[in-house]
Formats: C-alpha cells, sequence, structure tokens
C-alpha cells in the first residue's frame, strides 16, 4: 500500500526526495578531463569566476589594466580581500564560494585562502570530478560544445571517448550571429564550399557541416545565445541559415534547437567575459518558430525577468517547448523562487525548473545545493495547497514529480 503523506511530514519528506535525487545537469560550460585546460576547478578559478570580478569593481581601488595584468592568484587574493574579509559575502556568487567550500569539508572559521589552495592543489581532476559529482548528486551534465574553438575542434576530430557523464550539445553561435565575420570564413577552412552569399550550394554544405558534427559529437542538442533583438522570420544570413539548414536538420536527426534569448554583448568591454548586459526580447520570434514548426523541439531559456511570465503561456500553447532553468543573471534566489513557482502554476510539471551554466566544475556543489532548497521551499507550498483542498499524495508520487523535475522531463523530450 502506497504511503499518504500527512502535512506533519510533507516538508521532511519533500526535502528528503528532492536531496536524494541525482540531477541531469542539462546546461554547463563544464568539459571532461580529455579537454585539458578547457576544464576549470579549483579555489582560484571560483573566486575569479566573472562574476566576482564585476562585483570587485565595485568595492576595490584597482583599475581594470592594473587588475587584468595580475596573476589568477593575484586576481583570486584581491577578491577574497575585498569581497569576503573587508566585507561580508552576502552576494548570491559570494555565497556560492561559501557554500562549495563548506560541502566539500573545508573550515570556513579559518577564512584561510592559502589551506583552501593546498586541499585544492593535493587533488587529481578525475578523483576530484567524481568528488563533485557525489556531493552535488550529479548524474550528468550537457556541455557546451563549439566546434569553431581551435583548442576544442581537435579533441573532436581524433574520435573523443570521454567520460559518459559529460554529454555533448552542438553550440552554433558563429553560424547564426557572426556569419559574414566569423562562420563563412572558418567552414571554407574546414573544408565546406559557402560563400557570403549563402547561395543553394552555400546552404548545403552547412547541412553538411551541421550533419558531420551531429554524427560526430551526437550532441543533445544544438544551441544558440541570441541577443534580445532577435526576430524571426528575420531578413538577414541568421534567418535564412536558421530556416534552411538549423530547423531541417533539427528535424532530420531529432535533436532539439535550443534558443537562449536576451543577451547584449559587451556593455562593458573593460570586464570582458564580465561585460555582457541583459535586455527584454520580443517573444513573437518564439512564437512564429514553433508554430511554423510543429514537427520540431525546441528548448527555451530568457535571460530577462520581464519575459518569463510571456514564455510560461507561450509554452501552453506549444507542446514542442521544453522551457529550462533560470539562467545567468536569472540564476538568483529570489528571482528562481518566484520563477518556479510561476512556472508550475502555468505549466504544472511539464518543465525543467534549473540547470547550473557552471563554468567552474566545483560551482556544481553551490549551485545545485541552493537550487535544491528553493525547488523544496516551492513544491512544499504547492503540495500543501494540494491537500488543504483535499487531494491526496503519496511519496511515490512526490518521487515520481522530482525525478521528472530533475531530469526526467529531459529525457523524456529528447526520445520523443
Amino acid at each position: 500500500m502506497q504511503k499518504i503523506i500527512s502535512s506533519q511530514v510533507l516538508r521532511e519528506t519533500v526535502i528528503a526526495t528532492v536531496e536524494s535525487q541525482q540531477v541531469t545537469d542539462i546546461h554547463t560550460h563544464l568539459f571532461s578531463p580529455d579537454f585539458g585546460g578547457l576544464l576549470l576547478w579549483g579555489v582560484d578559478e571560483l573566486i575569479t569566476y566573472h562574476y566576482l570580478i564585476a562585483e570587485v569593481f565595485r568595492s576595490a581601488d584597482v583599475s581594470y589594466e592594473e587588475f587584468w595584468a595580475m596573476a589568477k592568484t593575484e586576481q583570486a587574493d584581491l577578491i577574497w580581500q575585498t569581497l569576503f574579509i573587508q566585507n561580508s559575502p552576502v552576494s548570491e556568487s559570494c555565497r556560492g564560494v561559501v557554500t562549495t567550500l563548506k560541502e566539500l569539508g573545508l573550515d570556513l572559521a579559518s577564512r584561510d585562502l592559502r589551506s583552501y589552495r593546498e586541499y585544492f592543489a593535493c587533488q587529481k581532476v578525475e578523483e576530484f570530478i567524481d568528488i563533485v559529482f557525489d556531493v552535488a548528486r550529479v548524474k550528468s551534465v550537457v556541455m557546451t560544445n563549439d566546434p569553431f574553438d581551435p583548442m576544442e575542434q581537435p579533441i573532436w576530430l581524433a574520435d573523443r571517448k570521454g567520460d559518459p557523464r559529460f554529454r555533448s550539445a552542438l553550440r552554433i553561435d558563429p553560424l547564426l550571429n557572426d556569419y559574414a565575420e566569423v562562420g563563412c570564413d572558418k567552414l571554407s577552412g574546414f573544408g565546406y564550399e559557402t560563400d557570403l552569399d549563402l547561395s543553394k550550394k552555400s546552404l548545403s554544405e552547412i547541412r553538411r557541416f551541421l550533419s558531420d558534427w551531429i554524427g560526430r559529437m551526437k550532441p543533445n542538442y544544438m544551441a544558440v545565445s541570441l541577443p534580445p533583438e532577435f526576430k524571426y522570420p528575420e531578413n538577414s544570413s541568421r534567418g535564412k541559415v536558421i530556416k534552411e539548414c538549423i530547423l531541417p536538420i533539427s528535424l532530420e536527426y531529432n535533436v532539439p534547437f535550443a534558443l537562449m534569448i536576451g543577451v547584449t554583448r559587451a556593455v562593458n568591454p573593460e570586464l570582458r567575459m564580465a561585460g555582457d548586459g541583459v535586455a527584454k526580447a520580443d517573444l513573437s520570434c518564439l512564437e512564429n518558430l514553433l508554430s511554423e514548426n510543429p514537427k520540431n523541439k525546441f528548448l527555451t531559456t530568457l535571460l530577462s525577468r520581464e519575459n518569463q511570465h510571456e514564455l510560461c503561456v507561450i509554452g501552453r500553447k506549444f507542446p514542442n517547448l521544453m522551457i529550462f532553468g533560470c539562467w545567468w543573471f536569472m540564476n538568483n534566489p529570489s528571482l528562481v523562487d518566484e520563477i518556479t513557482r510561476e512556472r508550475l502554476e502555468l505549466l504544472g510539471l511539464s518543465m525543467i525548473p534549473q540547470h547550473s551554466d557552471a563554468r567552474i566544475l566545483d560551482q556544481l556543489i553551490y549551485k545545485w545545493k541552493h537550487s535544491r532548497q528553493i525547488i523544496s521551499k516551492v513544491l512544499v507550498d504547492k503540495y500543501q495547497d494540494l491537500l488543504d483542498s483535499g487531494w491526496l499524495i503519496t511519496q511515490d508520487e512526490i518521487g515520481r514529480d522530482v525525478e521528472a523535475l530533475l531530469g526526467g522531463n529531459f529525457e523524456k523530450f529528447l526520445q520523443n
């Protein structure tokens, strides 16, 4: 007989279920060890994450030129002293470092960066991956793989095998956002006969390129990060490549097209990677893609808070859309809480509440620790609403729901 959950034990049951569930992290910027230096890990990488770099310039008396001339350890020393010692580390980015160190068993009371460095210096990367995955309770992660990257491409051409926990995603930004400046020349250099005019031959070659790399990578999806002014249909090289290449190949190989919309690049170029911004997008582009291509599958996440409600409403109209995660600037507890509630209220369980977007391996620990806390809190409230209405809930049903949210929905969407 299934165990009925009462209000008295609801909270502890939900928390235990969410905490124990192994996660499939559907979007990261991590790499498996066979990619060498592209896999970032360790305390200095954590502290010099671009979120903290942007934050330190608000408090430290240092110029951009002085900061970028520093070695990474010097940058980490400055950030640690400024944001963790001279100020309490209350921002989500700083708190993330604190959570990670605590979950790894390090002594937070000491505030001794040198001792933290000694801990990481004693780790071997393959063994540390096991530690992180175990602590974070992550089953697998989806990488962001760019065939145009000169550091990454040779590893794929050498028939990469790698750690199966690190799954691939085919990133196609140069094809869509920089075709004239980057995509065309690089494709020609790779042996594909392309031209700036996007002739029939060129479009055929782009499709061949995509087919070749889908065969090589076996990606979970094709992905692109798009500016808020993106439109579809669009009288541009981007619009033409999407219509004539991305969509037919996505359908042919049953590989979803993931659109990440809302980033404004280089709002402050002096900050380098930390200098990007956000703006509200016109989501008619997404509605048009979905309605014109009902047999294609789309994954979408948006960067602006102002777009989130509209995205949920669009999701209600198009079952070929899977909404996922709280991306980048949205990955703050107050916003994750709000957005998760909104999605459950409008979409039920048919969405993916979170991904980590981790760039440093260790970040899996804090991003999933913090996300699980919020997801648990929201689910407790929603289940309590059901109990108050007279609907009985079993422990098995809670387990089913949590498994769907933290991995099952993604796997089912890929397979359908």
